[in-house]
């Protein structure tokens, strides 16, 4: 294994003074470091289109959403997906994390896990992968075995194949019909890919969750209508996507949440257009949960 070639391994010459530098000057050239992290990202933006088009077509059909990946990113990935339910109200199983080694590689490092080809078809398997699945494959060196072995066997049951990495030409690349190549560097401690690696996975799962979701329906204007009020914080939060939705007063907002159910769309939908909470209902199934197309229905 040669990890010379890895742009993510080698030396950052703006830090080969890190031990001896002051606080304010490593928070500094951190600081300047991360700036560069979003235009790495711009330059690959046709490349996330391309992985978000293909995402929401598998949604469409029926499909899921499977992140993957080992150590830091396989823990990003767990987090957006858990970060999709409350956000956007849908069910656990619609966008799932995996992490080589489990749920207790999220806290403690899974010795070998990552290393491990055949492991990953496992714990696909056990998911029921299917044709209409998209499986993302994240590795900030876009090597890892357990993600290779993932989008080798998700090529296997023609799944839609995703790859992330941070380095050109990335192995993992070879295995996915949608590459994407965000390209940081050097980081600040050498190796450390928690940090503009990591960065720039997060803010890319940001974008592909965030706009796979929008273009389902889950928010009207940028309101956040999928929301699930589930505890009071969120109830009120839910009142208040309401109020702004509809220019409504406070107890409009509460009355009328009330009488939808609890369901912040059909009470958008209800204020907007006056009809009452069934035809709110039907005229959201109708036009596939979108709040706009739903309102032309009256």
């Amino acid at each position: 294994m040669d990890l010379t070639k890895l742009s993510t391994e080698t030396r950052n010459q703006k830090s080969m003074e890190l031990d001896t530098m002051s606080v304010a000057e490593i928070l500094q050239l951190m600081n300047s470091e991360d700036q560069t992290v979003p235009l790495a990202i711009q330059k690959q933006l046709p490349q996330i289109e391309n992985a978000v088009e293909i995402i929401i077509q598998q949604f469409k059909k029926g499909g899921r959403l499977i992140y993957l990946g080992a150590g830091t990113s396989g823990r990003l990935g767990v987090l957006d997906a858990a970060e999709c339910v409350p956000t956007f109200g849908t069910d656990p199983s619609l966008v799932q994390g995996l992490i080589a080694g489990g749920q207790s590689a999220m806290t403690v490092a899974v010795e070998g896990a990552e290393d491990s080809l055949s492991l990953a078809e496992e714990d696909l398997k056990k998911l029921d992968l299917n044709e209409d699945d998209a499986v993302v494959g994240l590795a900030a060196s876009g090597r890892t075995p357990y993600v290779i072995g993932a989008l080798k066997y998700a090529q296997t049951v023609q799944a839609a194949t995703i790859s992330i990495a941070c380095n050109e030409n990335a192995e993992i690349s070879k295995f996915a019909k949608y590459p994407i190549e965000v390209v940081t560097g050097p980081e600040v401690l050498t190796g450390s890919t928690r940090l503009k690696a990591g960065t720039a996975q997060k803010l890319v799962l940001n974008m592909i969750s965030t706009t796979s979701m929008i273009k389902l329906g889950k928010a009207y204007q940028n309101l956040m209508i999928d929301v699930k009020p589930t505890n009071d914080k969120l109830v009120e939060r839910a009142k208040r996507i309401i109020m702004q939705a509809t220019d409504c007063d406070y107890q409009t907002a509460a009355d009328t949440l009330q009488a939808a159910d609890q369901d912040v769309k059909v009470a958008i939908i209800m204020i907007l257009t006056g009809s009452d909470k069934d035809n709110a209902v039907n005229n959201l199934k109708q036009n596939d949960g979108f709040v706009r197309k739903a309102m032309k229905e009256d």
